[in-house]
């Protein structure tokens, strides 16, 4: 199964204020995506074990992580929420900034972005996402595959540009660059129960 668009585009967060609440969407460069059906079990589980190391290594510190639905506008300049054509929900954001948190979520980019595949988004956060991203500035990308038992991780260099991919098993230690200090307990993460 593959992610939807909706016929029609040039959408804004103006537009997607108005649509039903119990709908889930995203609106990349003016595309929406539903994002129905929602998660796996399995995916709920590996998100929640993420988050509770993220989280509990952030208590104290100016950086905040969030976990979706939470919305993150990325605007193109400094054109108004309603004129802001992307919106996406990631799993997992951690925001440095707390001027970029508002009411409404984080407008700007996170620092730190987790993405965890499921079949209906799997090609939007490994394409449309991944350039989404390093446009915008997220220094930090994972990608987990959790049917390969693997993470890709992508970092922004200095030249604003994500490096090569790095892909490790999920299992072990694996540290967080955007964070020093952070390391992922990957067997924790995926013990789902």
């Amino acid at each position: 199964m593959t992610t939807t668009a909706r016929k029609q585009e040039n959408c804004t967060y103006g537009d997607y204020l108005t649509w039903p609440e119990e709908e889930r969407w995203e609106i990349i460069e003016g595309v929406p995506y539903d994002m129905s059906p929602g998660p796996s079990i399995r995916h709920q589980r590996i998100s929640r074990n993420l988050f509770r190391q993220i989280d509990q290594f952030l208590l104290g510190r100016e950086c905040e992580a969030l976990y979706a639905p939470f919305d993150v506008r990325l605007p193109q300049t400094d054109e108004s929420d309603q004129n802001v054509t992307t919106v996406v929900q990631p799993d997992i954001s951690v925001i440095c900034d707390p001027a970029k948190i508002d009411d409404r979520g984080c407008r700007g980019a996170p620092d730190f972005i987790v993405e965890i595949l499921s079949p209906h988004t799997s090609k939007k956060d490994q394409a449309e996402k991944l350039a989404l991203y390093e446009k915008h500035g997220v220094k930090e990308y994972w990608i987990i595959f959790p049917g390969y038992g693997t993470v890709v991780i992508r970092v922004l260099g200095q030249d604003g540009k994500y490096g090569p991919p790095m892909v490790h098993a999920v299992k072990g230690n694996l540290e967080v660059a955007t964070l020093p200090g952070l390391v992922i307990d990957l067997d924790a993460v995926f013990r789902i129960r």
